[in-house]
């Protein structure tokens, strides 16, 4: 079924199409202290400066947008490692079966300049659904974690939750902290 009404912001993950790595997941919990600390020391520029430039100047620089779109990208790469769904460790550049695409917004036309000031407030029931999901994906991650461990696959339809709880969560990102669109995200795990 296709859907009619699409999202500006669009993401999704190749599902692994050979055995995942045992040990490697095994010790993920271990391996991903690093790449996590490099991936939250970009996060504060991500929302301060659009906001100041959009309200302000009512621009939104390429250059910024892009540092913002590669710092997203880089931290869903982050966030699929850590949740065993790929066995490559992230890599700072390069897309690894992760893909999440933002279109570069026409400030003047599709932003409207004061509303970066309350996205963050409107965006509060997505916060709290997705509170509830996490709880859900913990366990997904740990359910996943002994299916791999055992016949070193990640269930399809577990993969495929993740997969949703990460697209909402990097709508209701791009919406309330990129600022790179003023459509409300959908409250839904699908595409």
């Amino acid at each position: 079924m296709e859907q009619t009404d699409t999202y500006p912001v669009q993401f999704d993950i190749d599902y692994p199409d050979r055995p995942l790595n045992r040990l490697s997941t095994f010790f993920r919990f271990i391996l991903v202290i690093p790449i996590i600390a490099l991936s939250i020391s970009g996060l504060p520029a991500l929302l301060f400066p659009p906001l100041l430039m959009i309200l302000f100047r009512q621009k939104y620089p390429r250059w910024w947008f892009d540092y913002n779109v590669a710092l997203l990208r880089f931290s869903a790469r982050v966030m699929v490692y850590i949740a065993l769904m790929r066995d490559e460790y992230p890599s700072t550049d390069e897309e690894q079966s992760v893909h999440l695409e933002v279109p570069y917004p026409n400030v003047e036309g599709e932003l409207g300049r004061v509303r970066p000031l309350f996205k963050w407030f409107l965006a509060i029931p997505h916060y709290i659904v997705l509170s509830f999901l996490a709880v859900a994906a913990l366990v997904v991650i740990i359910v996943a974690w002994f299916a791999i461990l055992f016949t070193e696959r990640y269930p399809r339809d577990l993969f495929n939750f993740m997969v949703g709880f990460q697209r909402w969560a990097n709508r209701v990102s791009v919406y309330a902290f990129t600022l790179t669109t003023d459509q409300y995200p959908p409250f839904r795990l699908s595409p």
